[in-house]
């Protein structure tokens, strides 16, 4: 009776054990490649251009799949969108960043400032 009780508790908490494991793929954001060119920007693997392009093509996948991109993804796309001198892009991505994520405002505004006063330097 004991050992067909521990057998019971010993499945009961084995079966808690994989559960708890489990992790799921469907999350509302499709990450694709970002990690990745992330990784790799700070590296210097690829130039800004063949990021940019990398990362351009991800977002069109993640459009695609109806999901949302990841915090970040927008705003590291226009930053490398800002360091080719592409400055529209630059803003567009940035200012949908700060659209999807409200709370990346006041960083979002400030990375906007940055790169108009630099322009107005050179």
């Amino acid at each position: 009776m004991i050992i067909s009780r521990l057998k019971a508790l010993a499945v009961l908490i084995s079966s808690i054990f994989l559960v708890a494991c489990v992790s799921t793929t469907d999350t509302i954001y499709k990450w694709e490649g970002y990690q990745k060119n992330v990784y790799q920007h700070f590296r210097g693997d690829k130039s800004p251009a063949e990021q940019t392009q990398s990362m351009q093509a991800d977002l069109e996948k993640i459009r695609a799949s109806g999901k949302a991109t990841p915090p970040g993804y927008q705003a590291h796309l226009g930053l490398l969108y800002g360091q080719q001198g592409n400055l529209d892009q630059f803003a567009a991505q940035i200012q949908a960043e700060k659209n999807q994520f409200p709370e990346s405002e006041k960083f979002m505004d400030f990375l906007l400032r940055k790169f108009k006063k630099d322009e107005v330097k050179q």
